[in-house]
């Protein structure tokens, strides 16, 4: 069974209330990630004079600009999520409205694939940076240890 297939069935038997319980759960999920990426950010400033070594400078180039990316998809993120957790009262507001029910619940499968893939990227470029860095690392002890 394919993800989209799996996520559909899952939207069809989700209550509103394990909606939100979701959307809330992304948020704080993507508010983690803003302070993951403040600490990121400066741990690429503590390293940067080893970072821009010609060996690595292309490799760490990359790495930040694809953190600096992540830190605005997250932004655009929260604010569709925001706007979809504001848009709840659709789902519980006693109105028969099948087209905006239905709405709702694909915007909802929508995010779920979004934060799903972000989480996944974001997780992949994390692992990258501290791949780099413990590489920086490693060479500063060496270098200390020889002198």
């Amino acid at each position: 069974m394919k993800v989209k297939e799996k996520t559909h069935r899952y939207i069809e038997w989700i209550s509103p209330e394990d909606m939100h319980t979701e959307t809330v759960q992304w948020l704080s999920e993507l508010n983690f990630v803003r302070d993951e990426q403040d600490f990121l950010n400066r741990l690429v400033k503590h390293y940067t004079i080893q970072l821009a070594d010609a060996r690595r400078l292309d490799k760490s180039r990359a790495i930040v600009g694809a953190i600096l990316e992540a830190e605005k998809e997250v932004k655009v993120l929260m604010k569709k999520i925001q706007a979809h957790e504001n848009q709840l009262n659709i789902m519980v507001d006693d109105i028969d409205q099948p087209a905006m029910e239905r709405a709702y619940k694909e915007t909802h499968k929508e995010l779920m694939i979004l934060m799903q893939r972000y989480l996944e990227e974001y997780r992949e470029l994390k692992k990258q940076l501290f791949e780099l860095v413990s590489k920086v690392i490693k060479k500063e002890k060496q270098q200390r240890l020889l002198n």
